[in-house]
């Protein structure tokens, strides 16, 4: 190794042959994923389709080779390229490995992840895998020595000429296969999103697109927002016979109202026992007869930066604007100003914006402090926002000061099923599915015992639900409860070798898009919003719900009236009596 080190020091290469070996081992070695992605979508069954394979590195060459040409002299050469192979090198190995795509959505997910789920991710593979195909490359493009050119002029004819003799080149193949690239695009559009180093350029200018709307005007909706009022006769006690003798004991419009929405994180609706699994991941709420699991559930996104701002604002998914959605108000907001009583308790990296107007708690942070059973080095099992929940219900219970709401929300943010370490999601008697994935390099892992830690976590989040549940069940003399569990996205887990999550969503398979929605309601809770309840679970079953629902259905569940509020998206309103 000293001596090719040595070798490479002494002797001089032209500026040309240095800018030819960087266009090469970028158009082959740093997109070995992207020709992975292509050869799994072309078949090279005929001379036609391997000559248009064969012409793809060739253009991929002419481009970097044009860039490369343009740069005004050696040393910005070197330096450019080294970082084109430092950044290239770990890209390729994520999206190789996971067949993730790198766009400003993974741009920006990446970003906002804190340290502990960044270390989570670097394994021995990828180490060596950026040391041999990033550092290695570097080192070697900035210590080799340049031959002098004879004078800036003849530098600049000299790229000029390299230049449009590459675009001539460019022009024969597009004259020879322009009807392939333009049908394999077309039906492949999302490929270019594995195309190093076009990807990572193209999401950092959308993610610059992106910061440059944060000082945008800040807009509020739903300032007419304000609790109904209801007369006498619609107060009527509907379900009156059916309450048990416990709950009759107190009237049920001096009680609390208490509702716990729990976010779940990377939790998919297939595996989850409720929605129809084979494998008992539910074995606590199947228990209960009054827990309903929607069927057909799907997501605003398919990463949380995305999707949790989506699912509280008052955009459907398919008109979603994420600048628009950082600059306005949403449904906490609102049912703030309507004086709902609205905390969030987070484990899972912070509300993405969402939270910044309410009272909002970072568990993980708080209970480390308090070296809480239920954590760890930097983050914590979601057992501990059932310790945050305890306190805070306390507090509610010896409130008794007249002012205070009636109407109260409590959001869980779960770490749940977050990946690639699911098998640090659980604590250890909770492991009931064997053999486990205990490794972050999930790519390596047997399938079965993949799914088994993933589904470990999913056993978890029903422990985390059916505390909840029977938390308000234990103080149902002091407040009425419900209970709303959905999650945020879902989570890839090898099908088709894709893992993980973050997919442009027109490509996402459904188990990154399709989502559990799991609903309880206390039957004084029933009672005194005059819900139909088999109408609830009638609808679970039959109808098709997402994160849209969300919005419209927080408002009436605390009979919430303003003019956004749209009762076509209200998950409850058609079995809601006397409408």
């Amino acid at each position: 190794m000293k001596h090719f080190f040595t070798q490479i020091t002494t002797h001089a290469i032209s500026i040309n042959l240095l800018i030819i070996l960087i266009s090469l081992y970028q158009a082959t070695c740093l997109n070995l994923a992207y020709y992975h992605q292509v050869l799994t979508r072309l078949v090279l069954n005929s001379l036609d389709n391997i000559l248009f394979f064969v012409s793809m590195p060739i253009v991929i060459f002419c481009l970097v080779f044009i860039i490369l040409n343009l740069l005004i002299n050696k040393w910005l050469i070197k330096i450019v390229a080294a970082l084109l192979m430092l950044i290239g090198a770990p890209l390729s190995y994520f999206m190789l490995k996971f067949s993730i795509v790198i766009d400003r959505g993974m741009l920006q997910n990446a970003l906002e992840t804190n340290l502990a789920e960044t270390t989570a991710l670097v394994t021995p593979n990828l180490i060596g895998y950026v040391v041999i195909l990033g550092v290695i490359p570097a080192i070697i493009v900035l210590m080799v020595k340049v031959k002098p050119y004879h004078s800036s002029f003849h530098f600049i004819c000299m790229r000029l000429i390299a230049i449009m003799a590459t675009l001539l080149i460019i022009g024969l193949l597009a004259l020879l296969f322009y009807k392939d690239y333009a049908a394999f695009m077309r039906n492949n559009s999302k490929i270019i999103k594995y195309l190093l180093p076009s990807n990572y350029i193209s999401a950092a200018y959308g993610q610059y697109q992106f910061e440059k709307y944060k000082n945008q005007t800040f807009l509020t909706i739903g300032d007419d927002a304000h609790q109904r009022v209801y007369n006498d006769l619609y107060k009527d006690d509907l379900y009156k016979n059916d309450l048990p003798k416990k709950e009759k004991s107190a009237s049920m419009t001096s009680r609390k109202n208490v509702l716990i929405l729990i976010v779940g994180e990377t939790a998919r609706a297939e595996n989850f026992s409720l929605n129809g699994y084979h494998k008992e991941t539910n074995p606590l709420l199947a228990q209960r007869d009054d827990v309903i699991a929607f069927q057909n559930v799907s997501s605003c996104g398919t990463y949380t930066a995305y999707s949790l701002p989506c699912m509280f604002s008052n955009m459907p998914r398919k008109n979603y604007d994420e600048n628009r959605a950082q600059h306005q108000e949403n449904v906490l907001d609102i049912l703030k100003k309507a004086n709902v009583d609205v905390t969030w308790l987070d484990n899972d990296n912070g509300c993405k914006g969402v939270c910044d107007r309410i009272n909002h708690i970072d568990v993980d942070k708080a209970y480390q402090a308090k070296a809480s059973k239920f954590c760890q080095g930097d983050t914590c099992y979601d057992g501990v926002l059932l310790q945050a929940l305890a306190e805070k219900l306390r507090s509610i219970q010896q409130d008794n000061s007249r002012n205070s709401p009636n109407n109260i929300l409590i959001v869980l943010h779960m770490i749940g099923s977050h990946g690639p370490t699911y098998y640090q999601r659980y604590p250890e008697k909770f492991k009931k599915f064997q053999p486990t994935c205990d490794t972050n390099q999930i790519n390596n892992c047997q399938s079965d015992s993949l799914i088994n830690s993933y589904d470990n976590t999913i056993v978890y989040t029903d422990f985390i639900i059916d505390q909840t549940i029977a938390m308000l069940q234990n103080g149902q003399d002091e407040f009425n409860g419900a209970v709303i569990y959905l999650s945020d996205h879902g989570e890839s887990l090898g099908e088709n070798g894709v893992y993980l999550h973050s997919l442009p969503y027109s490509i996402a398979p459904k188990q990154q898009t399709q989502i559990p929605l799991i609903m309880w309601l206390s039957t004084a809770w029933q009672q005194q919003k005059h819900i139909d309840y088999d109408c609830v679970k009638s609808l679970a079953q039959q109808n098709v719900f997402s994160h849209d629902n969300l919005f419209h259905t927080l408002l009436s569940t605390f009979d919430i009236e303003t003019k956004e509020y749209n009762k076509s998206l209200d998950i409850l309103h058609t079995c809601t009596l006397n409408q």
